[in-house]
């Protein structure tokens, strides 16, 4: 008995392992992985799949992307391209879970830290690079601007993507340039599909340029050094490329000390230390950054309603203690259609800009000659007049501008007055005169200088400083002038490149108007012409609006059929050799700025309209 009661905790044991060896399987089966249910990830950012929970089942995981399975109870992925996918759990040819996961493109922004103080971007590549590099194309030509792609971080491979061959980038992913607080450099970013190949050919390209690798990491991170002795870092994180760029260090100056101190900065540099010290940790940070990056900051959120979308957007922040007038920041977008570009913004305050109040307006827009080339407006406040043309109170440019003042002549009391003689209110027009254009050239010195009217005006609060002033300058010049003082004005006339000029000085207005006369053009509302031409509210009161009118300077260079005292034979090839100068130049039809403040801040608008190139 004694026997069987020893034999019997043996026969349990043999009997346990026998049933484990004969449903241990099937127990296993039963416990099925986690596929972890359907969801939506970004690409390129890693999502695990399966448990690392004791028991659970080693499997056989298929992403359904084309990449090579994966075994383990727990593993993680990275989905390269935005698609839906089929994620399946397979043991043999079983499918055990399965999980349908929706990839979309990862956000430039997302990929930027938080702390950015600059960055510009193209918010995804399809449908916005190609706009922006056929503009450039047509302004300067496809060899350089092929040249300016292939020469710029990271923006090779959008080249090659252009060109259709084996693709790397991500289109429907970003491309972009930031800087962060206390790094002097830049970090370019790009969206790609194939993390290592495409750092292997951005590796082929910088070496092609003649930048030497000098470092190489397990996780496929890459140092360079360039010529100058910085390093360049370059890896890859989250579906993005990043090559962090220092500033190259300025040519060696100055006394011997600083010479010598700037030659040991570059052989520790060459050495590893210095370079690697500065690059790596900005790698850490744009590796350890979770959450949103810079898309929620705080700043960026507030001014992205302000401006409509882009192809190319800019956001700046003022820096912190940066003295920056009460600017907190910028948000800009730029956008491209065929032959034109329009770029708006606005400059976000936590003041308000012009002291809140707005310039006069222009009289001399109010009835000018038609047809000008470039015109200038400038309203504002009679202080902020006087910082912008004087220099803000305490700049170096203010300085300056007092000491000449001293040396001319002024003393404290005449340079306030004359500082404080502005009205507010600016405006200058440029005129051009093909016919006294030619007639110079074939009758006069022979060089192609320009020949045309300028007109400037400026209000007055008063007089006799800016008298003073015009004087005492053109005295200083030693250049000839006659004074005629009437009633109610005293005018100043002299001639600057053969050219005769008047100086206007009355009780509210400074007048100047030099070169040939305009008497044969009509005149009118020229503000309003421009507001109908450029839209918004532009050269109106409390603004700053400028134009440049190329076209206008082509077609009056086309204009004459004949030239007093000039042959009809000799006119037609001087036409010819200027179109042929003029087409040398960037093919810009014209180009227009304005700002203005508004509550909060400022919006500034601008446009170039090419032309299209001679063939």
């Amino acid at each position: 008995m004694k026997a069987h009661v020893r034999a019997f905790p043996r026969a349990l044991t043999v009997l346990a392992v026998v049933a484990v060896a004969l449903v241990g399987p099937g127990c296993r089966r039963a416990v099925k992985p986690e596929a972890g249910g359907d969801r939506t990830v970004e690409a390129g950012v890693p999502v695990g799949f399966g448990s690392e929970a004791r028991g659970a089942p080693e499997v056989t995981w298929d992403f359904g992307d084309g990449s090579p399975p994966q075994p383990g109870a727990r593993v993680s992925h990275a989905f390269p391209r935005a698609g839906s996918f089929q994620v399946r759990a397979l043991e043999k040819d079983e499918v055990l879970a399965s999980a349908t996961v929706t990839v979309v493109p990862r956000p430039v922004l997302r990929a930027m830290p938080a702390d950015v103080e600059v960055a510009v971007f193209f918010p995804q590549l399809r449908g916005n690079v190609e706009p922006l590099v056929g503009f450039f194309a047509r302004m300067l030509g496809q060899a350089q601007t092929r040249q300016a792609l292939e020469d710029a971080p990271l923006l090779s491979l959008v080249l090659r993507e252009l060109r259709g061959e084996p693709r790397l980038v991500d289109p429907e992913e970003g491309v972009g340039f930031f800087s962060l607080p206390g790094f002097e450099g830049t970090v370019a970013l790009l969206g790609v599909t194939d993390s290592e190949a495409a750092l292997e050919a951005v590796v082929d390209e910088l070496r092609a340029g003649g930048a030497r690798v000098v470092g190489r990491e397990a996780g496929g991170a890459v140092r360079f050094e360039r010529e100058s002795g910085t390093q360049m870092l370059l890896f890859a994180d989250r579906g993005y490329l990043y090559l962090v760029v220092p500033d190259s260090p300025e040519e060696e100056g100055g006394d011997e000390e600083e010479q010598a101190s700037g030659r040991i900065e570059k052989v520790l540099a060459q050495e590893g230390g210095t370079g690697a010290a500065e690059v790596e940790p900005i790698r850490a940070r744009i590796t350890g950054m979770s959450g949103p990056g810079l898309s929620e900051q705080p700043l960026l959120t507030e001014l992205r309603p302000k401006v409509g979308a882009g192809n190319v957007h800019l956001f700046a922040r003022a820096e912190e203690g940066e003295e920056s007038e009460g600017i907190r920041g910028l948000w800009a977008a730029l956008r491209v259609e065929e032959g034109k570009a329009e770029l708006e913004g606005w400059v976000a305050s936590d003041k308000s800009l012009f002291a809140g109040k707005s310039g006069p307006g222009s009289e001399l827009l109010g009835k000018a000659p038609a047809g000008p080339i470039a015109a200038l407006m400038v309203s504002m406040p009679p202080e902020e007049m006087t910082k912008l043309v004087f220099g803000a109170p305490g700049s170096e440019r203010r300085e300056r501008t007092l000491l000449r003042l001293k040396d001319q002549g002024f003393d404290a009391a005449g340079t306030d007055e004359l500082l404080g003689a502005l009205r507010g209110d600016m405006t200058l027009l440029a005129y051009f005169d093909a016919v006294a254009f030619y007639r110079n050239f074939f009758l006069g010195n022979r060089r192609p200088e320009p020949r045309g009217t300028l007109l400037f005006q400026a209000g007055l609060v008063r007089a006799e400083p800016v008298l003073e002033w015009l004087t005492g300058r053109l005295k200083e010049r030693g250049q000839p002038y006659e004074v005629l003082k009437g009633a109610d004005a005293t005018r100043l006339r002299t001639r600057v490149m053969d050219q005769p000029v008047e100086f206007t000085v009355s009780a509210d207005r400074l007048s100047v108007n030099g070169g040939e006369s305009l008497g044969a053009r009509p005149s009118g509302d020229l503000g309003v012409a421009l507001r109908e031409r450029y839209g918004g509210n532009a050269f109106e009161p409390g603004h700053v609006s400028a134009m440049v009118d190329v076209g206008r300077l082509r077609a009056e260079l086309d204009a004459p059929k004949e030239v007093p005292g000039v042959s009809p034979q000799q006119l037609p090839v001087a036409r010819s050799l200027v179109g042929t100068l003029m087409d040398q130049l960037p093919p810009v039809e014209n180009v227009f700025i304005d700002f203005a403040p508004e509550e909060g801040g400022g919006r500034f608008r601008a446009s170039a309209v090419l032309r299209e190139r001679s063939r």
